[in-house]
């Protein structure tokens, strides 16, 4: 019984957070910490909405049938104040992190499958096709991502669309915007990884090249991917209210964005209505900044130096420091004289 309670704990720490948080000291374990919360929060409300929002997105009225009224403040009923709209402010928040939690899924799955497709062919393949694919790639992250990312919203649904097709249509254009980091950082690994001996091996022994590539070289390709998938989360956060704040994302009658909703709050601001303005905007900053802390915090642990250096610093006694800045007696150097 001991024994399976120890296999379970040694099972519990290699998970990814939980490895992550054990090596981590000081302050990087407080951004990590700190990240870990607000994501949480944010992943609450995004999966949780239906049961912690006081109303739907797109409610306009009470039970009893009475309107809630235009850029009301903040009241027992709406702790947040209504938007020029009629909306409760806090709802519209609430729901807006589902729909920005579903178009991130989305958009990171798609590009992330897309990416290491391309990076793995490319790189693998050579001549010709990594030609083609690399100045493709190269001259779509030359464009601005913003630029970019409305261009391909237009052309996808006209900008303007329900809940799924404009999920699908801000995902699809955040997609082409993240296809070519992923691309370059596969393939540079791909180029790597195929000169190694173990694909030579089983060049020999007539293994296929599918089975190669995906069995052998995809493998040992993808290691720093989750570092790039929490980097672009955020972005595609960043982009999505973005595109509804340009008037370019998700109707308001089918999904609540923060975007848009900051979009039709910038009129308020000025006639001194904060409510409508402030939640949204906060929810946008606190939620890129929860999964950027994650992501840079990953990527510091990553760098063995680093992680090595706060080891040794946290684990160092007084007397450990005393001896780092005194000269070693030359009899214990193997020096008596």
């Amino acid at each position: 019984m001991a024994q399976r309670r120890l296999i379970d704990r040694s099972r519990l720490e290699r998970l990814p957070v939980i490895h992550q948080l054990r090596q981590s000291v000081g302050l990087q374990r407080g951004m990590l910490v700190a990240g870990l919360v607000l994501t949480g929060i944010f992943l609450l409300c995004a999966l949780l909405a239906p049961w912690i929002a006081p109303y739907s997105y797109s409610q306009l009225s009470g039970a009893d049938g009475a309107n809630f009224g235009a850029q009301q403040p903040p009241s027992a009923a709406h702790p947040l104040g209504t938007t020029v709209g009629g909306y409760d402010v806090l709802s519209r928040v609430i729901w807006g992190a589902q729909t920005a939690l579903m178009v991130v899924v989305v958009a990171i799955a798609m590009s992330v499958v897309l990416g290491i497709v391309l990076g793995l062919v490319s790189g693998y393949l050579g001549g010709w096709v990594d030609r083609v694919v690399v100045v493709v790639a190269d001259a779509i992250y030359a464009f601005p991502t913003l630029l970019l990312a409305i261009v391909v919203a237009i052309a996808i649904n006209n900008g303007q669309s329900g809940l799924w097709p404009g999920i699908m249509a801000a995902a699809a254009s955040i997609t082409v915007v993240f296809i070519p980091q992923y691309f370059r950082v596969v393939r540079a690994e791909v180029v790597r990884v195929k000169s190694e001996a173990f694909v030579e091996s089983a060049r020999v022994i007539g293994a296929s090249t599918p089975r190669i590539m995906f069995r052998h070289v995809l493998r040992n390709s993808t290691r720093t991917l989750p570092l790039i998938v929490t980097l672009n989360a955020s972005e595609a956060i960043a982009t999505l209210a973005a595109l509804g704040f340009l008037g370019f994302g998700i109707q308001p009658t089918v999904a609540a964005e923060w975007g848009f909703d900051l979009n039709k709050s910038t009129s308020d601001v000025a006639a001194g209505i904060w409510w409508t303005a402030i939640p949204p905007g906060i929810a946008i900053v606190l939620t890129i900044l929860g999964i950027t802390l994650i992501g840079e915090s990953l990527n510091d642990l990553a760098d063995p130096r680093l992680r090595a250096r706060r080891r040794s610093k946290a684990s160092q006694t007084p007397a450990d420091a005393v001896a780092a800045h005194q000269p070693t007696a030359q009899e214990f150097m193997g020096e008596v004289q």
